[in-house]
């Protein structure tokens, strides 16, 4: 499998963001200098802002950052720069559009390559939901359920803590059975996986958490605050 860190909300996007996430992805990598890093921006609809913030965000963080396009002429190579990644980053945004487009030009299929030969996966909101078997999205308003790529087992949920009607709706659904069951990660607050399974919670902010959620109620995961 490989590794794979998700985030419930924050990052690099946010005005006063300390880039704590940022730089514990780069940990990650240890000691390699020049960490060539990919972004993922379809779910935003490659907002021009969030890519410029993107790359001066790595830039100064002393990575390689690119950026590929799925929109207007899409570069002969695509496929070769994401395998030649050491961390590919996921935007947040419309993740059944991300989803759709990833799958047309088989971008789903090179990740998972990617995934396999070592590459670092990550993201944030849409960029954190679609590894799993299911997603809380609200690419389609109210809130619903959307099919992921399953390289994560159960379900997810990001922003628990940031828009009120999350948790409501995930409890409800798991009441239902319109969604089994999973995680949720309140913002500022990442999920660590390794093989399919949590090495391990990290927290911007004090006191934000995640937890695993079943028909038995909610179960806190302990959480490793970034400084």
């Amino acid at each position: 499998m490989g590794q794979i860190i998700t985030i419930g909300g924050g990052g690099f996007a946010q005005a006063d963001s300390q880039l704590l996430f940022e730089r514990y992805l780069l940990r990650c990598l240890g000691s390699k200098q020049a960490v060539r890093v990919c972004f993922l921006p379809q779910a935003s609809n490659e907002n021009r802002e969030y890519v410029s913030k993107f790359y001066e965000t790595f830039t100064e963080l002393g990575a390689r950052p690119s950026w590929l396009s799925l929109f207007a002429k899409v570069k002969v190579g695509w496929e070769k720069q994401l395998l030649a990644s050491e961390l590919i980053y996921v935007g947040g945004g419309n993740t059944k559009s991300m989803l759709a487009l990833w799958r047309a030009w088989g971008v789903d299929q090179v990740l998972k390559e990617a995934l396999a030969k070592g590459t670092i996966l990550a993201g944030v909101s849409a960029g954190a939901i679609c590894w799993f078997e299911q997603g809380l999205t609200d690419s389609v308003w109210p809130l619903g359920v959307l099919p992921g790529l399953g390289w994560l087992a159960g379900s997810a949920c990001p922003h628990y803590d940031g828009e009120v009607e999350r948790r409501p709706a995930f409890v409800a659904m798991l009441a239902q059975g319109e969604i089994m069951p999973g995680i949720a990660i309140e913002d500022q607050v990442a999920v660590h996986y390794v093989d399919g399974v949590i090495k391990k919670v990290l927290c911007a902010v004090p006191g934000k958490k995640a937890y695993r959620v079943d028909h038995l109620g909610h179960h806190e995961l302990m959480a490793e605050l970034l400084g």
